[in-house]
Order: structure tokens, then sequence, then C-alpha cells
């Protein structure tokens, strides 16, 4: 069998450094809720209303035009969102306008987005 050249072979195990991690690993919730999370985030359209999200508050009509859907499709895509807490709803009268959560929600897309952005730039 062709050896991994990215697998450690040493046989060498570096138990102060498990034990460490091992006392600071987050509770199995935490982790799934950060799966579950990622998991929401990885849809482009979910991502273009993020984006939208960020900028101003926005009711599903003017969601709906900008992305170019039916205002089903994006109420069903915040409805998602919604669940997981990454937007937030208030109604005015009979429209309903979405904005992002809390803060959190911004700066995890703004990171991502800065981070995909400059590892494109590097493969140009």
């Amino acid at each position: 069998m062709p050896k991994n050249e990215y697998q450690c072979d040493c046989g060498v195990i570096h138990h102060h450094v498990v034990e460490e991690i091992q006392q600071h690993m987050p509770a199995e919730s935490v982790l799934t809720g950060i799966a579950e999370f990622y998991k929401i985030m990885g849809d482009p359209t979910r991502c273009k209303l993020i984006f939208a999200l960020q900028q101003q508050e926005m009711c599903v009509c003017d969601l709906a035009n900008l992305l170019s859907m039916t205002k089903s499709a994006v109420s069903h895509q915040l409805s998602k969102m919604r669940e997981s807490r990454i937007v937030k709803c208030r109604r005015s009268g009979k429209t309903v306008f979405y904005s992002l959560d809390d803060d959190h929600v911004a700066h995890i897309f703004i990171t991502t987005m800065t981070h995909i952005q400059h590892r494109e730039e590097e493969t140009m």
C-alpha cells in the first residue's frame, strides 16, 4: 500500500497535547450546533439572503425581487434560517421584515467571505 505523505508515521503520541485539547473540547451538543449552523449557511441562496440582510432589514417582497425568486421560495428559505436563529422577523401591518438574528451571524459571514475572496486572489 502506498504511503500517504500527509499521514504521521512517527509512532509517538503527544499525550500532553491530546489531554490538553480533550479538556477544552466543546460539548457534543455545541459541535452538533456548529455543524447544523454551517449546513444552513451552506446554500448559495441563503448566503445571498444573509449578504442582503447584513446590509439592511428587508421584507420578503424586496428579497424576492432582489434574488429573482418567488415570495414563497424566499419565505421557505427564511423559515429554515429563522428556525436556526440566523434571522429574525418583525411584523409591521401586513409586511414582515427580516434581519440577521445578531451581529455574530454578520461577523461569521464577513469573515468567511473575506477568506474566500483572499483565497481567490491568491489563485489569480
